[in-house]
């Protein structure tokens, strides 16, 4: 994947399914665009409890389909958190500084009225392929 000039749909089953007619990330050469991540278990199980645990999932479900490109966090450069409650944005924040480390891409965070299967939190992403 790593230098060529390709438009590509990802699909790994690292990563929860896309529940519609989207792909779970498209790479569009030197990007990966991830689509939007929702708490759903790589076997599409809903995750039960609060935001720690949604967005803990949520996380893992980007770096699956990242690691599936031979990827991770330090490639990506923008993402886009979806929260239906904005009062979890300190929650979120720290969660998400434990898998980008010392990492810092771009980002949004807006507040929703309603996310995909009533969930808390969804984040999509765009990575850089070196």
């Amino acid at each position: 994947m790593k230098g060529e000039n390709t438009m590509k749909s990802i699909s790994t089953n690292n990563s929860p399914q896309a529940i519609g007619p989207y792909s779970q990330g498209m790479i569009a050469s030197p990007f990966l665009f991830i689509s939007g991540q929702i708490p759903l278990t790589p076997e599409g199980i809903l995750v039960e409890g609060g935001i720690k645990e949604q967005t803990e999932q949520v996380m893992k479900n980007l770096y699956g389909i990242l690691s599936s490109q031979g990827l991770d966090f330090n490639n990506v450069a923008k993402t886009t958190i979806f929260l239906g409650d904005m009062n979890d944005f300190a929650t979120v924040n720290e969660i998400y500084e434990s898998y980008m480390k010392e990492h810092k891409p771009a980002r949004s965070t807006v507040e929703v009225s309603k996310l995909p299967k009533n969930v808390k939190i969804e984040i999509e992403a765009i990575a850089f392929i070196e």
